[in-house]
């Protein structure tokens, strides 16, 4: 380690941000399981002008510097709605990366101090920004490159946030299996039985009318996780991005809405694993990455899938109409992987450690759990 002097300053100019986004490109280099993320969706994600999220939250953002060179960096943030819908007093760092202990360590004291000066009295880290977007810090699985949309961190960070003071506030799961055969009978019993019920209809989203086939999804998934650790609803204009987002990545045969009496009741999203076609773009959308990454996902063949998201209706939590509807949905969504994308691997989550419901349906056989997220917190 070098013996010039730590110093943390807040990002305040372009370059700055530049700084701040490039950086990760230090932080993981030769780590063979990194996936180089677009660059300008990050800077999408920091840009008020861009992200709704700031419509409700704020957010400072830092960098830790030792002669000359970035060694580090955290984000500190403030949500509104984390105030109204999780805890009041609670505030958030996240995007934190670092190269040793001593940068993590004034890192972390700088996002708190900032947080402390917000009237925040608990830290919970890290959310990169918002619950909706990348959180936790990966504790377990670190040899395996992480599927779209899913963080990948050094394996020292854990020890660096725990020297500053941070325990367990709740642990997030992946689940992987092989989905080429379900050897269950009772589930598929339980199946058929569902595809022999008039009430229920099982249909794919049409992606002409994506805006309102978001808001449906969305708002299925605001009301199905409602009672979760950690829920923040999303907005109107939140919803309305993640969908302009999404969609370039949305395929009909892995969108689908279950139906009970006409009424939309769950549903269930599954993209092929992105990270797999832009790995080798390092980072660059410009000027032949955007020309390669489209080409790609007019007919994605990629390794693995991931179900990013899923939901039930809340009034059916715990009940066997439920957890019927949501089997119904993973073997449709098996059935189009394995026969129009020649998918034959799944990944589930990330689901709460809590979530017995959920549990029980990603644990099925042959499944495992691949990864584990840890979200940290303190008192301030």
């Amino acid at each position: 380690m070098s013996s010039a002097a730590l110093t943390v300053r807040p990002v305040a100019t372009k370059a700055d941000r530049k700084a701040f986004v490039d950086f990760a490109w230090d932080a993981y280099r030769g780590d063979p399981a990194w996936v180089p993320p677009l660059k300008d969706e990050v800077h999408g994600l920091l840009n008020p002008k861009k992200n709704p999220w700031f419509g409700h939250a704020r957010a400072q953002l830092w960098l830790a510097e030792r002669g000359g060179r970035v060694v580090g960096r955290i984000s500190g943030q403030v949500d509104e709605l984390v105030q109204t819908h999780m805890a009041e007093g609670t505030g958030q760092w996240g995007l934190f990366e670092a190269l040793d202990g001593a940068a993590a360590a004034a890192l972390i004291a700088a996002a708190e101090d900032w947080l402390r000066a917000e009237v925040m009295t608990r830290a919970l880290g890290p959310f990169s920004l918002s619950i909706w977007d990348e959180l936790g810090l990966e504790i377990h699985g670190h040899e395996e490159p992480p599927t779209a949309m899913m963080g990948h961190h050094r394996p020292e960070y854990r020890a660096w946030i725990e020297a500053a003071g941070y325990t367990k506030a709740a642990d997030l799961l992946t689940y992987q299996a092989e989905i080429s055969s379900w050897a269950d009978p009772m589930v598929i019993r339980l199946i058929q039985a569902g595809e022999r019920n008039p009430r229920i209809r099982i249909r794919k989203v049409d992606k002409a009318r994506f805006a309102q086939e978001a808001e449906v999804i969305m708002g299925l998934l605001n009301d199905a996780w409602s009672q979760n650790w950690g829920f923040v609803p999303l907005t109107e204009a939140e919803i309305a991005y993640a969908g302009k987002k999404l969609k370039p990545i949305i395929y009909e045969d892995l969108v689908l809405v279950a139906e009970v009496d006409g009424e939309p009741a769950a549903f269930i999203l599954c993209i092929p694993d992105v990270n797999e076609l832009i790995r080798d773009l390092d980072g660059e959308l410009f000027p032949l990455g955007w020309a390669k990454l489209l080409w790609r996902l007019r007919k994605p063949r990629t390794r693995r899938a991931r179900i990013p998201l899923m939901g039930v209706a809340k009034k059916l939590h715990h009940s066997r109409l439920g957890t019927q509807l949501a089997l119904m949905l993973i073997e449709q969504i098996r059935l189009a992987l394995i026969g129009k994308f020649g998918i034959t691997i799944g990944e589930f989550g990330w689901i709460l450690e809590e979530n017995t419901g959920m549990l029980s349906i990603a644990e099925l056989p042959g499944s495992s759990v691949n990864h584990r997220y840890r979200v940290f917190e303190k008192a301030l």
